[in-house]
């Protein structure tokens, strides 16, 4: 990833449009908000039927533009598609993952919460079997325009990967910096989204270092897997003429703020890995970076300016193409993101703001508090900084699509019970 980098354009201040797999994915491969589309929840059975006949998908909107497409892995949620949006599409074939526990931790009896050295083949891991399939499809002769989906899977929990990236970090890894006071500024509905049971186990059991070492690995194992990919498009007739982008949904949290997993909207769980290398652009610079604020929205019309197509009017977000041309063109917009209807955060260069269904807020100064320590909100000093964030937050949502949505999220759609809002540290 990191060679990726230095060929294309890193966005390094990226971010999500929700910090949960299935309303990220949504938003980004509808190219629609879920305070415009309705969809906040997580959707188990796949695209609801409503959201297909309003929207095109980005692998459907390529299809009906003459080109051929292939998916494996996690593109949607899950390894969910939807038949029509694809010339062929590859399942993995599931096979038994043997674990070495002992060399790691398992919470309780939870399959989810598993962080340990798999010691199968590398090969049954559903991921090589991802990569592998991208293989396959960058080895045979396309007459058509090609698009090729690679939906790799970690460090989504269980962190289970090959014994050898475990063995490239010590025993000992560096934690993150942790405030222990961290949620005592917070309002109630921003305290309650911090998993501080979580946190109270991992610690009762000595498990962070575990849990985060087996992570780590699980990022290495996946920039493993996107080299393989890499390195075959590099062998490949289409080397010259592709365009790569690498995006992750949301991000992760592992003890900061007193929480473990994503579900939120502060920094660790918004912001996102996104890189875009033009491999037809021969006389490109190395390096590029932009550094302000920009969400995946965007990479649905970014996408279709490259390959010379039209975007359906729809689709939000604007085209990134400018920034590819000169990493140094302001952002026109600042990056949104969602969870749950009335729960909304916006990020720019230097500020974090936050806004939740109730009316109470959060505000970060990220050029002097880039852990989100101190919460300025109600400091009247910064009453211009907050009107000037608050006036890119939408002034009405979407409902919520309640048809095949699995669960729901604290927000105006699932209110927090008047017993919690209290001055307690967070969590249910």
């Amino acid at each position: 990833m990191d060679k990726l980098a230095k060929k294309g354009v890193n966005f390094t201040n990226a971010h999500c449009s929700s910090p949960g797999c299935s309303p990220s994915r949504n938003a980004l491969l509808y190219g629609v908000e879920p305070f415009k589309s309705g969809l906040y929840a997580f959707y188990e059975e796949g695209p609801v039927e409503e959201t297909i006949k309003t929207y095109t998908s980005l692998p459907l909107f390529f299809r009906q533009n003459g080109y051929e497409t292939f998916g494996s892995g996690k593109i949607f949620h899950g390894q969910i598609h939807a038949p029509a949006d694809w010339t062929d599409y590859r399942d993995p074939i599931k096979k038994k993952t043997s674990l070495d526990l002992a060399a790691g931790y398992q919470r309780g009896d939870n399959p989810q919460q598993i962080y340990c050295p798999m010691t199968n083949p590398m090969e049954d891991h559903v991921d090589h079997q991802f990569a592998s399939y991208g293989v396959e499809i960058l080895k045979q002769r396309h007459d058509k325009p090609f698009f090729l989906a690679v939906g790799l899977t970690k460090p989504h929990i269980p962190c289970v990967c090959p014994k050898q990236f475990f063995d490239l970090y010590p025993e000992v890894v560096e934690a993150p910096p942790i405030n222990p006071n961290d949620l005592d500024d917070l309002p109630a509905v921003g305290a309650n989204m911090a998993t501080i049971n979580n946190d109270a186990i991992i610690k009762k059991d000595n498990a962070w270092n575990t849990i985060r070492r087996a992570y780590l690995a699980c990022i290495s194992w996946t920039d493993y897997n996107v080299g393989r990919v890499l390195d075959e498009l590099a062998a490949s007739p289409y080397a010259d003429n592709t365009v790569v982008v690498l995006w992750s949904d949301h991000g992760f949290t592992l003890g900061e703020k007193g929480h473990f997993s994503k579900f939120t909207l502060w920094e660790e769980s918004t912001r996102v890995p996104f890189l875009i290398w033009d491999a037809r652009d021969k006389n490109a610079p190395t390096g590029r970076k932009v550094v302000d604020a920009v969400s995946l929205i965007n990479i649905y019309r970014t996408l279709a300016e490259l390959s010379g197509e039209q975007a359906p009017d729809y689709v939000e977000g604007f085209s990134l193409v400018p920034q590819l041309k000169d990493p140094s063109t302001p952002i026109a917009q600042p990056a949104i993101c969602t969870w749950g209807r009335g729960n909304y955060t916006v990020r720019d260069r230097d500020w974090r703001y936050i806004r939740y269904y109730d009316g109470s807020e959060e505000l970060y100064s990220h050029a002097k508090d880039p852990n989100e320590w101190t919460n300025l909100a109600n400091n009247p000093e910064y009453e211009q900084v907050k009107k000037r964030l608050a006036a890119s937050l939408p002034t009405k949502d979407a409902p919520l699509v309640a048809g095949g949505a699995e669960w729901s999220i604290v927000g105006a759609d699932k209110p927090l019970k008047q017993a919690k809002k209290t001055k307690a540290k967070g969590g249910e």
